[in-house]
């Protein structure tokens, strides 16, 4: 009898001893990628500290960025060239964005207004064919959201100044309504600031680019060169101001635009003490 308890509990003891193996085993075991668990917990704590350092080095990287985007303006003449955010342009979106070209119109006051060297896009004013202001229009929402965050990052739109941009009838001289004064970090110049920042029809004419032809028949062949928009309205409330493959401004142009529009050139202030 003694013998048989003897047994029993030397049993018991090899049974728990058994146990105790095989939990010390789940605890190391390999997952389905062949590591252990405290492997795998060493593995992610590499991810981490490198996805922080990543984080750092772009954050860096931005900041010096802009600041080489400010240098560059301050020391920019007007009618000089920079580059600053990103917007596809070469129609092949597999190579990824290309660097935005920009004409400096002016500089005042710690800040430089900016204008695309090339139609960007092409959208009508407005995507439904009736009366309508700049305030309303969907090319202005269109530039100050998808525009906005397509072309530029967080860093980026720190130094776009949010700018008062006056519709009143001075800025096109004729009686068409042109609705409240906007805030607007993107925008479109007005028939008069056309008139104003540029020197005459050929410095008024625009070439498209690659990704805005694929999309649209705008390029007039003999000249390479496509119609944009102005922000001003038309003579007629449904008409919007635009500057034709020649140069020459209009006010008679469909904010329609027959669904696929005019060349887009955005327009920005840019602060030079960020």
């Amino acid at each position: 009898m003694k013998k048989r308890k003897g047994f029993l509990l030397l049993l018991a003891m090899l049974m728990i001893f058994s146990l105790v193996a095989c939990g010390e085993v789940d605890e190391d075991e390999d997952d389905s990628d062949g590591k252990s668990k405290k492997q795998q917990e060493q593995d992610d704590d590499v991810d981490v500290k490198s996805k922080k350092k990543q984080e750092k080095d772009d954050d860096v990287k931005s900041k010096k960025n802009i600041s080489t985007v400010t240098k560059k303006v301050k020391k920019a003449d007007v009618g000089d060239i920079v580059t600053f955010g990103n917007y596809e342009q070469d129609g092949d979106t597999s190579n990824g964005k290309e660097a935005i070209e920009w004409i400096v119109l002016a500089k005042e006051e710690g800040k430089a207004l900016l204008i695309s060297k090339y139609a960007l896009d092409c959208k009508p004013y407005n995507a439904e064919d009736k009366d309508i202001t700049w305030e309303q229009c969907t090319l202005r929402k269109w530039l100050n959201k998808e525009f906005l965050d397509e072309a530029f990052n967080e860093k980026e739109k720190k130094i776009i100044k949010v700018s008062k941009v006056d519709n009143s009838k001075a800025q096109h001289g004729y009686d068409t309504e042109s609705g409240n004064d906007t805030e607007d970090s993107i925008f479109l110049l007005s028939f008069h600031e056309a008139n104003t920042y540029f020197d005459g029809k050929k410095s008024l004419m625009c070439v498209p680019t690659e990704y805005v032809v694929q999309q649209s028949s705008l390029k007039q062949e003999d000249t390479g060169t496509c119609p944009w928009w102005l922000r001003s309205p038309g003579l007629e409330q449904y008409f919007a101001a635009y500057v034709d493959c020649s140069g020459i401004l209009g006010y008679f142009y469909e904010v329609y635009g027959n669904g696929s529009g005019l060349g887009v050139r955005p327009t920005l202030w840019i602060d030079l003490e960020s």
